[in-house]
């Protein structure tokens, strides 16, 4: 699966983000567990956090509906019917209801 350069890009920073922020945690308590530096570190953290979520939710790719036999079987039976017996604008319009549901996998 190709992704862009700059989904890439996104993605590599807050990898590093989230490294820079378990060191950083990891160096602030040794350092005397200094409360204002653990919650900005893990602040840091989240943001990268949430943008993560935030780009993946975005450029994610819609899959592909799968196609149903059934209904469209039922659209060849309503076809077959339609031309025995003459067509109706109110069963045609809903012929191409029933064909553009079948399309987007409804």
């Amino acid at each position: 699966m190709q992704t862009s350069p700059a989904i890439r890009a996104i993605r590599i920073a807050c990898a590093f983000v989230f490294v820079l922020c378990i060191a950083g945690l990891i160096i602030s308590s040794i350092a005397g567990n200094n409360e204002g530096w653990v919650l900005s570190i893990g602040m840091c953290g989240v943001a990268a956090a949430i943008i993560l979520i935030v780009v993946s939710v975005v450029t994610a790719n819609k899959r592909v509906p799968e196609f149903s036999d059934a209904r469209a079987q039922a659209i060849e039976q309503r076809i077959a019917y339609l031309v025995a017996s003459g067509v109706s604008e109110e069963e045609l319009r809903e012929l191409v209801r029933s064909s553009i549901q079948l399309g987007r996998g409804l």
